[in-house]
């Protein structure tokens, strides 16, 4: 229809070229007919950029001279779209795929949504096709947390009305061009983790919603580039990242819980995470 916008789709990538092909692959099998992708790459030194332009030349690719982690990449490419006319920017991971027609409802959420700021999908495992990892999000600024609506999940509906939500995943999360203009793009000082429900607190803030499509699904091949679901490396990114987030946002009288209940609930996922390790 040509009454439909253009969405700019940008994968960022880093080092995972067999990920990030697929995650390609599923992309070329989408009915959204005015969208443009772009892959932005952090410096890969695995051959990504190459691949990418052999298999999927319509591509286009934005190749960085160093890693700028997931904000920095991100917001590379987001100016990128901006400069050449996109009038929304869809941010997905590479380590995902998605089904064919997943992008439609979530351009429909943006229009039907009076002050519409970001639309999430429907996340899954993509280990476990039917068990959900994203239906929405939740802050806690009491215990200092942020949690995924339905994480762990088998999907039997339960999760089927969309409407406002806490925060959107950067995981995959769409952003009309005038949100950005107003709000700005991802702060980088967050560096890796808690970046998106940052972003999402700030676009609130400035009047619009935060939204949860579940037309939308996507499946996540969860943190192939930080060592796993739960790992040493990604509980310290994480922590830092929280904490950081709780600071900027929180009230006043939220200090008084959130720093002693944050740094209990780090302390089980490390008991967790030292019990599994030493299950091996």
């Amino acid at each position: 229809m040509p009454d439909q916008p253009r969405v700019t789709i940008i994968v960022l990538s880093w080092n995972q070229q067999a990920v990030t092909l697929e995650c390609l692959a599923s992309l070329s099998r989408i009915t959204y007919p005015q969208h443009h992708l772009l892959l932005v790459d952090n410096a890969s030194t695995d051959g990504t950029v190459e691949a990418v332009r052999r298999v999927y030349p319509a591509v286009e690719v934005l190749a960085l001279p160093e890693n700028q982690l997931f904000s920095g990449g991100n917001n590379a490419g987001i100016r990128h779209a901006l400069d050449r006319g996109a009038e929304m920017v869809l941010l997905l991971n590479n380590d995902t795929e998605v089904e064919a027609g997943f992008l439609e409802p979530m351009v429909a959420r943006v229009r039907s949504t009076p002050h519409c700021g970001m639309v999430a999908p429907k996340i899954y495992y993509h280990s476990d096709p039917q068990r959900l990892w994203y239906a929405g999000g939740e802050v806690s600024f009491w215990s200092g947390t942020l949690r995924h609506v339905g994480l762990r999940e088998i999907d039997s509906g339960q999760h089927d009305a969309g409407g406002e939500t806490g925060y959107a995943t950067g995981c995959c999360v769409l952003v009309p061009r005038e949100v950005i203009q107003r709000c700005g793009m991802l702060d980088e000082a967050f560096r890796m983790y808690t970046e998106d429900a940052d972003w999402s607190w700030r676009i609130r803030a400035a009047g619009y919603a935060i939204q949860y499509e579940p037309l939308a699904h996507v499946w996540h091949k969860i943190s192939v580039s930080s060592g796993g679901h739960l790992s040493a490396y990604k509980m310290r990114r994480k922590f830092l990242s929280n904490f950081r987030f709780m600071a900027r946002h929180a009230r006043w009288y939220h200090w008084l819980t959130f720093p002693w209940l944050n740094i209990l609930s780090n302390a089980a996922a490390a008991g967790r995470y030292l019990l599994t390790r030493g299950g091996r």
